[in-house]
This record gives C-alpha cells, sequence and structure tokens, in this order.
C-alpha cells in the first residue's frame, strides 16, 4: 500500500471533523516524505524498561532505524520494524546494510555518524547498493532537480535533511532573526554553562509575540510529525500556552544532562554528532555496540504497514516487547482498542510494552476497554522516572505497561 494512503487512514479517523480533517489531511501528504533521519527516543530508557533479554522478540516502529539497530545490541531473537512510511524503511535498510556491508568500524562512522565525507559516494555505489532489497536501492538512487542521486545526502551532513532536520535549521535561522542563537548552546564545557547559556539564547525566544504566534499554528509542527490530534493533546496539557510547555522541554534537552553525553542535544544545537567523542553517539553507533550489532543485523525485519495490521497476522504469545514511539497518540477509540486487542493477544506472558506520549498523561488508563486494561500493569511512579531519565526530552511522558495474563 502507498505511505499516503497508510499515513492517511492513521490520522484521518472518528475525531477528524471540522478544521481538524483538512488538517488531518495536509498532515498526511506533509508525512509522506522522509520525516526522520534519526530516531529522538532514547533506546537506553527503552532497554532498560523492557528488560530486553537474549532470545527477545521484539516489535519496533522504525522511524529513523536508529533504535531497532540498537535494539540488535541485547541479541533478541528477531527484530519487527514496522513503519507506515517507505522513506522511514528505506533509511532503516541503508543503515543496516551499512552495518552488514562495511568494510570496519571507522567506514561505518564516517557514512553514519559523520555523515557529511564526500566518500561516502564511493561507499555507497561499492558497499551499500548492492546490499539493499530493490525498492530501498531504487528510494536511495532517485535523483532530485539538480541531478544528485539521494544517497548523496550522506555526503551532505544527511540529519539537517528530512522534515525534522529542515525543521531544526529553520528554528537555528528564526532564533537567530530574533535576537537568540541555538547554537551557543553547543559551546558549554558543563551543565552550570548549558544553563546560563539556555537563560541568555534561548529561553527569552519563547515570549517574542512571533514565535508565540508560530507555535498556536498546528501546521507550523508538521515537520516535527505531530499530527492534528497530538497538538490538540499538547495544548491540553499546556493549559493553553504551548510555548511556556515547549521552553520547558527545550530547557530539559538543554539542561537537564550533560552535552558530551547527548546525541539529541548534539543534533538540536550542533547539528551533527560528535563523532570524536563515543558517549555522544547514539547508541547503535557506539563502538561497543558494533560487533553485536552487525552478527545480528539478519534478525532485523521491516514490514511496511500499521502496527495492527502486522500483529494481526502474528500467531498468539508470540512477542516480548512492543515500542510504540508516540503512535498512539495518532489513534481515535476505535484504532486504539484494535491495536491492544491485538498486543493483548500476541504477547507472551510478562510481555512488556513502552511508548511517550505527548501530553503527559497515558491514554490507555481513559480510553481502553475494561476487559483489555485489565490484563496490563502500569507504574506511575517508575514511568515519570523514565520519563526523567529520557535525553530526548521531547515528549510529556514515557510509560511502560507489563502482561499479567
Amino acid at each position: 500500500m502507498h505511505t499516503h494512503t497508510l499515513v492517511n487512514k492513521a490520522v484521518h479517523n472518528s475525531r477528524s471533523t471540522g478544521a481538524r480533517a483538512l488538517g488531518d489531511r495536509l498532515f498526511a501528504r506533509w508525512f509522506s516524505q522522509l520525516v526522520y533521519a534519526q530516531i529522538w527516543e532514547d533506546p537506553l530508557v527503552d532497554i532498560d524498561a523492557l528488560q530486553l533479554q537474549p532470545g527477545a522478540r521484539v516489535l519496533t516502529i522504525s522511524s529513523g532505524g536508529c533504535n531497532a539497530l540498537a535494539y540488535l545490541a541485547c541479541a533478541p531473537q528477531e527484530v519487527h520494524a514496522v513503519d507506515l512510511n517507505a522513506s522511514h524503511l528505506a533509511m532503516l535498510a541503508l543503515k543496516r546494510a551499512a552495518f552488514q556491508a562495511l568494510p570496519d568500524y571507522p567506514a561505518l562512522l564516517a557514512f553514519l555518524g559523520g555523515a557529511d565525507d564526500a566518500a561516502n559516494l564511493q561507499r555507497y555505489r561499492q558497499h551499500l547498493a548492492p546490499q539493499l532489497p530493490p525498492t530501498a536501492r531504487q528510494y536511495w538512487e532517485q535523483t532530485d532537480w539538480r541531478g544528485r542521486p539521494r544517497y548523496s545526502l550522506f555526503a551532505r551532513h544527511a540529519y539537517r535533511h528530512g522534515l525534522l532536520g529542515r525543521f531544526i535549521g529553520v528554528s537555528h535561522a528564526l532564533g537567530r532573526l530574533l535576537g537568540g542563537n541555538l547554537s551557543r548552546l553547543a559551546t558549554a564545557a558543563n551543565l552550570d554553562e548549558q544553563q546560563t547559556l539556555f537563560d541568555r539564547h534561548l529561553a527569552p525566544l519563547f515570549d517574542h509575540p512571533l514565535l508565540r504566534f508560530l507555535a498556536s499554528r498546528p501546521a507550523m509542527l508538521y515537520s516535527m510529525g505531530i499530527p492534528p490530534a497530538q497538538f490538540a493533546a499538547l495544548l491540553h496539557d499546556a493549559d493553553g500556552d504551548l510555548p511556556a510547555l515547549f521552553r520547558e522541554r527545550m530547557r530539559r534537552l538543554a539542561c537537564d544532562f550533560p552535552l558530551a553525553d547527548n546525541p539529541y542535544a548534539q543534533q538540536a544545537f550542533a547539528r551533527r554528532y560528535d563523532t570524536g567523542r563515543q558517549s555522544a553517539l547514539p547508541m547503535y553507533l557506539q563502538q561497543q555496540h558494533y560487533a553485536a550489532i552487525r552478527e545480528h543485523s539478519p534478525r532485523l525485519h521491516s514490514h511496511h504497514c500499521s502496527l495492527t495490521d502486522f500483529l494481526v497476522n502474528r500467531p498468539s504469545h508470540s512477542l516480548d516487547a512492543y515500542l510504540f514511539l508516540d503512535a498512539q497518540d495518532w489513534m481515535d477509540d476505535a484504532q486504539l482498542n484494535a491495536l491492544w486487542r491485538e498486543v493483548t493477544r500476541t504477547a507472551d506472558r510478562g510481555a512488556r510494552v513502552v511508548f511517550r506520549t505527548g501530553g503527559s498523561a497515558s491514554p490507555l488508563e481513559t480510553r481502553l476497554a475494561p476487559q483489555v486494561r485489565a490484563a496490563w500493569h502500569t507504574d506511575p511512579d517508575h514511568n515519570r522516572a523514565l520519563h526523567r531519565r529520557d535525553r530526548a526530552a521531547i515528549y510529556g511522558g514515557v510509560h511502560l505497561y507489563i502482561k499479567q495474563t
């Protein structure tokens, strides 16, 4: 099925009425291209919450592919990565091919870490192209209006592309226009300096009338992958003051974790990974995990479909771990309950589900059918602790549910 059809089906539901229906259609069209060149959920939190063990059977949303690869470091039996967006699956296929086909770790780091080396063009042609499935190879070899193949992004700062990468670039430009400077955050040497630079160069922007106006427009957040339904949840959580909510989340990203150990802050403020420091890299690019991910890469399988459509075809009690990112924020009650009926059927005893929410509250507590909800346990205090540790810092909540029966 075509990406636009899948995305439109996911976002256009019983909540799509009036102006929101138009917004959902616009979002579906916008989201049908590459959105995330890299993922913005912290796999260290996921792996700890899931207690991921060797031999685990895992289902995750692909997004930019980083975390699906990171889970391979735990020696699972299988990782199934699903996505509505074929561009994300092509990104995952390219990253997996880099582990399988590039000759060594330095070549992998140059291609996926720096992602700006002219030699990456030859690395793609010599090593990666023969390893890609036909659909992914066709995607990466399509050319733009200047005749450049899409894989040339990896010689042109790949993570500055995709909708989110361009959104970050525009945010830097807008910040300078309004008198701030996001890139100054990247110069901080410690947490105290991070706080000082945030207060000086970033926090005041959220009081500027232009930014306050833009933050109240749902379409301005499409490039962050935020559909109208999620925008409404954010607005509710913010008591109507979205700029204040966004300022607090940016403060967490900028100030709550050492910059040198936070790849999400590196991308947000420096617009690159610090490839000279292992702790500043996302988990899947750290050298300590390279051999395991390379060895287990055949256990990673991709699927162009929705979570529910994938689960319908799985046997009962056949999965141990589920990672839903923030996909449930898109869903109406019927979609949410259809998903969790299949999760409950396919989950083995003790299976764990981790997901994020734009707001702070879990949708399961008020919207899931009682007979389905009764099969699952959650601990709100533990969930808040997981959220505090998530270095990506852009969500309102991280939630863990454990199957009891």
